[in-house]
């Protein structure tokens, strides 16, 4: 079957995290559990081999979360997250990783009043952010930020759910660029001890389209990374383990050198996973 060409990247720097293997994608709450310590954490994904790195901003009603998620997004915005200091938050940051920028519409469309989603996406070009993934808006009505995205050279990223097929498919992958985020399973984000059949499937149904498929959903481990990669997924996207870690941090009153150093190390182990999955797979590839 030929390849269909979904939107064309406009970010360079997330179609290099891409090119030559793998890429590991963590996610984090900004501003979770405060700003400072947040800032830390980030860069510790960076050290870890993040290849890009997706930034919540939170929103109070975060549909698409489990509890782990929901939590950070609690305790981010009673430290006082807000869109401003978000964007402060990634000027701050010293890190290689492209970013992007994980949100709800309703912040990204009020931020500029009557401009709609274009002031928020200027402001984020600004700083240095190189995409967005919005897990409330429907493909149907996502035309005015995939322009506002196109202007200012950022990537727009869409959720595939397992269930996701025919006219509603095709109109996601004609508006997706950057990558697309393939839901490994149906129900809300959160850290899994195993990985659904159901991923296989949905990679095996976008494998005509031409643009990266990034698994997320469940994902905790190495051995997971390995396992999803080896099937054929470009990338994986790690986030409730990560959160994990920060919470446990806040529980037990640790360091935030010592969540640092945790965080850091389940990101080489989950980027190496990803690595060895790749291995696997091309290898196979080669000796047919």
């Amino acid at each position: 079957m030929s390849e269909r060409t979904a939107a064309t990247g406009n970010s360079e720097a997330i179609a290099d995290a891409f090119a030559g293997g793998p890429a590991y994608i963590p996610y984090l709450a900004v501003g979770d559990p405060d700003y400072d310590a947040s800032l830390a954490y980030v860069e510790a994904l960076d050290r870890g081999g993040a290849d890009v790195i997706e930034l919540g901003l939170p929103f109070s009603e975060p549909i698409a979360e489990g509890p782990t998620i929901q939590g950070a997004v609690v305790r981010s915005l009673e430290a006082g997250m807000t869109p401003d200091r978000f964007f402060e938050f990634v000027e701050e940051l010293d890190v290689d990783a492209p970013l992007v920028c994980m949100t709800y519409y309703n912040l990204i469309y009020q931020f500029g009043g009557s401009d709609g989603p274009r002031a928020f996406v200027e402001k984020a070009a600004e700083v240095g952010l190189e995409g967005f993934v919005v897990p409330d808006l429907p493909a149907e009505e996502a035309d005015p930020l995939r322009e506002a995205c196109d202007e200012f050279g950022l990537d727009l990223v869409f959720i595939v759910a397992p269930t996701t097929t025919g006219d509603r498919l095709e109109r996601i992958m004609s508006r997706v660029s950057g990558y697309v985020y393939v839901q490994a399973r149906l129900g809300t984000t959160g850290a899994k001890s195993d990985v659904a059949d159901s991923t296989t499937e949905s990679l095996d149904r976008l494998r005509e389209y031409d643009v990266p498929k990034a698994v997320g959903f469940g994902i905790s481990t190495g051995e997971h990374a390995e396992r999803i990669v080896a099937g054929g997924a470009d990338g994986i996207i790690v986030g409730s383990a990560l959160v994990d870690i920060v919470a446990d941090g806040v529980e037990n009153d640790l360091s935030t050198d010592a969540v640092a150093d945790r965080l850091e190390s389940l990101s080489r182990e989950l980027k190496e996973g990803a690595e060895r999955g790749y291995a696997a797979r091309t290898g196979a590839a080669e000796s047919r």
